[in-house]
């Protein structure tokens, strides 16, 4: 077993994957008898992955480990995508025989590097594939969080809405922007469905999180070009701001997200002041680490 590996992660994900199916998706008859599972029963499992009832129950509840075979017919029986398929071999510490594409790092663009540097009075942030957050401004930084204070690897806008309880409480409407920011990941996802990185923060939501694991099944799609935001920040109270994306017209999948006030509204007043408090230090406003 590797170090990463996990039996009981790798039944929750079973599990969790279960309980977004069908009967009538997976080929079997549908009655209209009550279930009292969502979702697929552990015997409709093991019947479609031809494996014992009692095995694939030990599977969920972590006291077995998963066989190279046995992961391949579940993964046919529960119908997951290549994303859900590599995140599958990941928790079961088997290696994906699959071929991968070698990825470079993400870089952030200097055309957006200068829009930024530029919008001094209003939250911006780059977006990069996978919503990842390539760059902000200090604006930005006072809005939601001190991103420089975060790993790399979880500087993410949708990680942060699911799993960073400062950010979950600024938004007013935490549900329906989670929601819409669960369908733009959706539709970046259908662009590229064998990035490994998409699969691991997909596998590790769902897991976390029934919400982002119920409306990621809805398959629902947005482009959240624009849109209105309300938050509750601690410091300057409610705010209502226009929220616009623009997108790099050079297919880099980067986005600069841009939020404003209606001028002489609450909104911008609350704006002006957490900008004067907003003090720029070197380096504290790059994702990338290296000083302007």
């Amino acid at each position: 077993m590797t170090p990463d590996s996990d039996p009981r992660a790798l039944g929750a994900f079973l599990k969790a994957r279960r309980a977004q199916l069908t009967p009538r998706e997976c080929g079997l008859p549908d009655t209209d008898s009550a279930r009292k599972v969502a979702g697929l029963r552990r015997e409709e499992v093991a019947r479609i992955a031809a494996i014992s009832v009692d095995y694939y129950t030990r599977l969920e509840q972590g006291r077995v480990r998963a066989s190279a075979p046995v992961l391949t017919t579940l993964a046919r029986a529960l119908r997951l995508d290549d994303d859900q398929q590599r995140y599958l071999y990941e928790l079961a510490g088997r290696s994906d025989a699959r071929p991968r594409r070698r990825r470079p790092a993400e870089r952030l663009r200097p055309a957006m590097r200068r829009l930024l540097d530029q919008l001094t009075e209003t939250p911006a942030l780059v977006l990069g594939k996978r919503l990842d957050i390539l760059a902000w401004n200090p604006t930005a930084r006072a809005l939601y969080t001190d991103f420089a204070a975060l790993p790399a690897d979880r500087r993410n806008y949708l990680r942060l809405l699911f799993t960073d309880p400062t950010v979950r409480q600024l938004h007013r409407d935490w549900a329906q922007d989670a929601r819409d920011a669960v369908a733009a990941l959706r539709m970046e996802a259908a662009g590229d469905p064998d990035d490994p990185d998409l699969a691991r923060l997909v596998g590790e939501l769902s897991l976390q999180d029934p919400d982002f694991r119920t409306w990621w099944a809805e398959h629902r799609v947005n482009s959240a070009s624009y849109g209105t935001k309300h938050y509750r920040h601690h410091l300057v109270g409610d705010l209502t701001l226009d929220c616009d994306t623009w997108s790099s017209p050079d297919g880099s999948g980067q986005r600069l997200m841009v939020l404003t006030a209606e001028p002489g509204s609450p909104s911008y007043d609350a704006l002006r002041i957490l900008t004067s408090w907003t003090t720029r230090q070197p380096g504290t406003d790059r994702a990338d680490g290296v000083p302007r």
